[in-house]
């Protein structure tokens, strides 16, 4: 979630104001912006070995040798983002 998007989430409780650094899924159209930072994170690689779900995402290897590079790729990809 962007900073500038943090103070629109902002709620009180006894113990202080808070907000929201990532996104909480109550709100509206927090997994359509999900699916699509997904959809955009690891666009060459769905299909390809990793399946991206609303909720989860799946990383699949052909063969064992190669997984960890698979996942390797994966989390390169989701940190840029």
């Amino acid at each position: 979630m962007a900073v500038k998007d943090q103070e629109k989430t902002a709620f009180i409780t006894p113990f202080g104001a808070f907000c929201y650094v990532s996104m909480p899924f109550g709100l509206k159209s927090a997994q359509a912006t999900y699916q699509r930072c997904v959809q955009n994170c690891l666009h060459n690689q769905i299909e390809r070995n990793v399946h991206a779900y609303v909720d989860d995402i799946v990383v699949k290897s052909r063969e064992k040798e190669t997984l960890i590079d698979d996942l390797k790729e994966t989390f390169d990809n989701l940190r840029v983002y």
